[in-house]
């Protein structure tokens, strides 16, 4: 009978050891059982003793099961709200070969550029894309969603300001609402006054450091700002355009208007508005500032063969680095949606591009002389895609009236609060749905239009915008978006640039902090079912009632997971959760008359993004040093928070800790910090080792964000989407953050902290089904694999290479760091020798150089085998194996292996070969790599060549190639 009720458990398929594996790996570690392990891993006054109690986990066609019904309870209407959200197509080739691609979604932010070639010169597109349509000559790799952006391009500003007692921003009314309620939060705590009003008659004193305008306006107006940004940079104001990238395929660059920085989302190019996110923001801007901008920036370099490489440029600018001095606490992007963008562009190219803003233009001109011949008067003289309705003697009646028509023919126009309509065409309209948006309008009057003249109209309808704000440059040149626009010619492109990236689907990738576990086919199924991919953010609630169950679900989960009781599903990222956790902290000590608590204490070896969103909401940054054991110096700790108790607001600290360790003072730490008045904020980035173990709860912590794509299997996507929510104690519920357009009951919330309610609902269906398919039993034993595959890696490779930090019984958490600083010395073989030859055996390198500079930080998941865990292993022991002959003077110190790494296929099948070992030791210095051989693209490349000739850009071949190394 036990037969007939056999599932076949998703446990079973996440979890990469089977249970004689996990045995044997035991018998390697020198235990004889995971609760031994765990017993020695974590302490015991932190230990969970009951079970999660969570929904019992069903299989993966169950799941689907389950999925649908709940996707029907979303209504996908017609949606003409606009507000920077517009229904698109995505090709069908770049959603089968991206999107839906492990190959592509699967990657990490391309630090390790020589096997990042495809995913790199897919964002060096993009970023050509946003410089061109914008008109200003760099762009970044994307950002999180427009309203961030903005407030990312206010803060660069702020930092430039000239006049240092210049404190106010100016943003127009007309911008969109989400983005002027996203500054008032980034403005808040740092001291800078926002000023919203016409821009036509503000007067722009010597205190306003930089302005925001909306092109074309949130009503839909295209306004000509040459003479405002005319005195703006007379007064040396920064001047910021929040735009619609395609409308600029029609109308003037703000760039070539005067702006110093565009802002906005590439939604619209082909990424489905999934209820709010994810969606790929950008940030353009001048030359001159682009050691300033915020997140990452592709440029191109040349390799150790003097060949065309792409690579991370600036990357000193990294929060990583520049810790409490940062401007921007931007960690993770959204690179898989700028790739999506980016190709948008490529497939459609110029024309087509600007075929598809015609066709818009023109439709909503022929609504407009529809709407006339009704008699129904139409405000914007000026638009492109957006009509703004007024009745001359407007009520709420006729307005509630024309809403109910609209829903009852299942379509959503915009309802601005001054009574009129805003009504937004997109790609999918066509002549027929502009009729049905007529026949509302005919319904609501009691009349009936003669369509004749509209079809005439519309025979004829011309493109007409006055001069100034018509564009004449041309965009799009480069021949990456003039060669590929057959599917056959497009699916080769995106195959060729995939095949130049490691992922997932080769091999592990093992980067310590970044938790690159499996992402499920199953998991993934949901986010391209149009039940969700087609809903507005904005759309009117009981058409998202499937949203709203899946989110009510997640957060209960989350909720019991963590031990807290609320959840905000807002931040849209992990850097994102942190600056709303210390938000939260800020809003509740100004509730208690202990607004002067400013000061947040964080340990030395915190994760960058900690002190720099530490610094966004308004904190001062104490750090506490560590111990020789990579612990929190308990008495450096007493001290600190003795010393500031008047003003001590909060500590940030990661748990397990970044040094890859179960702390076993944690609730002494946060007992000492709440003793002082403080709040504890424990980083989730390494929650993946205590899920069922442990919890954010138990170890004393008030407030603790959530890495879904880390934790939860959001995939990273090559940098991005990724979530951030925040779970919060009783007392810090009524500061979650709330929204301007939908309302989420939080009267005495913050402001919010991204564009959209629910930050980026469509992957957060990833998590849910994570979750619901694992259950207790499987979330639990994916947090013990974890820790079993770390110490099983220690035990196979501590003979060969320093582990830096233990507990006390000698384990490791969830991941380890190896300290190759010796080599140095021993052998002139740096860290970063080690990743790049790693590259020749099919290994994507663990985490160089953080948190210790000079080491490889280990985090193998709970995904990979035993065998995949042997075959890494086994590289490592080969590449100490080459260092050890330069120890022994075997080899050339210079000319090795090791130095010339990564060998490409053009290397080794070179004629000439003047190197003192062969080409098999170089290309295939082990058996099974002959079998399954992955080949970097590139030699190593060349970073100080990249900074000093900076090109962000897709220019000319000849531009790259001005010298040899």
């Amino acid at each position: 009978m036990k037969s007939l009720f056999y599932h076949d458990k998703f446990m079973n398929r996440h979890i990469g050891p089977n249970n004689s594996e996990l045995n044997e790996m035991l018998n390697v570690i020198g235990l004889d059982s995971m609760d031994e392990l765990i017993n020695q891993t974590i302490p015991s006054g932190i230990k969970l003793h009951e079970k999660l109690n969570l929904d019992e986990p069903i299989t993966e066609w169950e799941f689907i099961e389950k999925l649908r019904p709940i996707a029907q309870k979303n209504k996908i209407f017609k949606t003409y709200i606009g507000m920077g959200y517009y229904p698109t197509t995505t090709p069908p080739v770049i959603q089968r070969n991206i999107l839906e691609n492990p190959g592509w979604y699967t990657q990490y932010t391309p630090y390790q550029a020589e096997i990042s070639q495809g995913r790199l010169e897919a964002l060096m597109n993009f970023q050509t894309m946003v410089s061109d349509l914008t008109g200003l000559p760099i762009a970044n790799a994307s950002l999180l969603d427009e309203g961030t952006a903005a407030g990312e391009a206010m803060s660069m500003f702020y930092s430039l300001r000239k006049n240092k007692n210049a404190n106010k921003f100016f943003v127009s009314e007309d911008c969109f609402p989400q983005t002027i309620e996203v500054l008032k939060t980034r403005t808040n705590p740092i001291g800078i006054e926002l000023i919203i009003g016409d821009y036509k008659s503000v007067e722009l004193i010597e205190d306003i450091f930089g302005l925001l305008v909306q092109y074309p306006s949130g009503k839909g107006e295209v306004n000509d700002y040459t003479n405002f940004f005319r005195a703006a940079r007379e007064k040396n104001i920064f001047i910021v355009a929040a735009v619609d990238l395609l409308s600029l395929a029609l109308l003037t660059p703000p760039g070539e208007l005067g702006a110093d920085a565009c802002v906005g989302s590439s939604q619209r190019f082909g990424v489905p508005m999934g209820f709010g996110g994810p969606h790929a923001a950008f940030l353009s801007t001048k030359e001159e500032f682009k050691r300033n901008i915020p997140g990452r920036i592709i440029g191109a370099s040349i390799d150790s063969q003097g060949n065309l490489a792409f690579r991370m440029a600036l990357q000193t600018r990294e929060q990583h680095i520049r810790r409490e001095k940062a401007t921007s606490n931007i960690c993770t992007a959204q690179v898989l949606l700028a790739i999506m963008a980016g190709m948008y562009a490529v497939y459609h190219g110029p024309n087509g591009i600007k075929a598809i803003a015609e066709r818009i233009h023109k439709l909503t001109r022929i609504l407009e002389f529809g709407l006339k011949s009704l008699g129904i008067k139409q405000t914007n003289r000026i638009y492109f895609d957006t009509l703004r309705i007024v009745y001359e003697h407007s009520s709420n009646e006729l307005v509630e009236n024309i809403r109910k028509i609209s829903l009852g023919m299942e379509i959503n126009l915009r309802y601005l609060e001054d009574n009129s309509i805003g009504i937004s065409l997109n790609e999918l309209t066509g002549l027929n749905d502009v009729f049905k948006i007529l026949s509302i309008f005919e319904t609501a009057l009691d009349t009936k239009s003669d369509r004749k003249p509209v079809l005439d109209f519309a025979d004829n309808v011309r493109i007409e915008f006055p001069q100034p704000l018509m564009r004449t440059s041309k965009f799009l040149q480069h021949s990456v978006f003039n060669s590929y626009h057959s599917e056959t010619e497009m699916l080769r492109y995106l195959k060729r640039l995939e095949n130049k990236d490691l992922s997932l689907t080769h091999s592990m990738i093992p980067l310590g902090s970044c938790t690159m576990k499996l992402n499920a086919a199953a998991e993934m199924a949901g986010i391209t079912w149009k039940e969700y991919t087609d809903l507005h953010p904005f759309a009117p609630l009981d058409q998202a009632e499937g949203y709203l169950e899946i989110f009510k679900e997640l957060e209960k989960d989350l909720s019991i997971i963590t031990g807290l009781p609320a959840i905000s599903l807002q931040p849209n990222s992990g850097a994102q959760g942190e600056f709303t956790g210390l938000m939260v902290i800020r809003a509740y000590h100004k509730s208690r008359n202990e607004g002067h608590r400013n000061v947040v204490v964080i340990p030395s070896s915190a994760h960058g993004t900690n002190p720099a969103s530490a610094v966004m909401s308004g904190m001062k940054v104490v750090v506490v040093n560590c111990d020789q054991f990579g612990n929190v110096d308990l008495t450096d700790l007493k001290k600190k928070c003795e010393l500031h108790k008047e003003n001590l607001a909060a500590l940030m600290i990661t748990y397990p800790s970044t040094h890859g360790v179960f702390e076993e003072a944690i609730k002494e730490i946060c007992s000492i910090v709440h003793l002082n008045g403080g709040q504890v904020y424990m980083d989730g980035a390494n929650l993946n080792a205590q899920v069922g173990l442990t919890s954010p709860a138990l170890i004393g912590s008030d407030v603790c964000h959530l890495n879904l794509h880390k934790t939860f299997c959001i995939p990273h996507g090559g940098g991005g989407p990724g979530m951030g929510p925040i779970a919060v104690a009783e007392h810090l519920i009524p500061f979650l953050p709330d929204h301007p357009i939908i309302k989420l009951g939080r009267d005495k919330g913050i402001t919010a902290v991204s564009s959209a309610p629910w930050g980026s609902p469509n992957i957060l269906i990833i998590s849910y089904a994570y979750i619901k398919m694992m259950g207790d039993e499987g979330l639990r034993k994916a947090s013990i694999v974890s820790i079993i595959n770390a110490n099983y890696i220690k035990a196979k490779l501590e003979g060969s290479y320093k582990v830096l930090y233990t507990g006390k019984n000698g384990r490791v958490a969830h991941e380890l760091i190896f300290d190759t600083r010796e080599f140095k010395t021993s052998a002139n073989v740096e860290v970063e020798d080690i990743a790049k030859r790693l590259m020749d055996y099919g290994y994507h390198a663990p985490t160089v150089s953080f948190p210790v500079p000079g080491t490889l930080m280990v985090e193998p998941t709970e995904s990979e085998s035993k065998t995949e865990l042997d075959r890494f292993c086994n590289a490592m022991l080969c590449i100490r194996e080459e260092i050890k002959e330069i120890e022994n003077n075997m080899v050339d110190k210079n000319d090795n292996v090791l130095k010339n790494a990564p060998h490409t296929a053009r290397m080794v099948i070179s004629d000439e070969w003047k190197h003192p070992y062969s080409r098999e030791k170089a290309a295939f210095p082990v058996e099974w790599i002959k079998h399954n051989k992955f080949w970097p693209s590139v030699g190593r490349v060349n970073n100080a060549y990249g900074d000093r000739h900076l090109i962000c850009s897709c220019n000319l071949i000849s531009d790259y190639s001005e010298a040899t190394v």
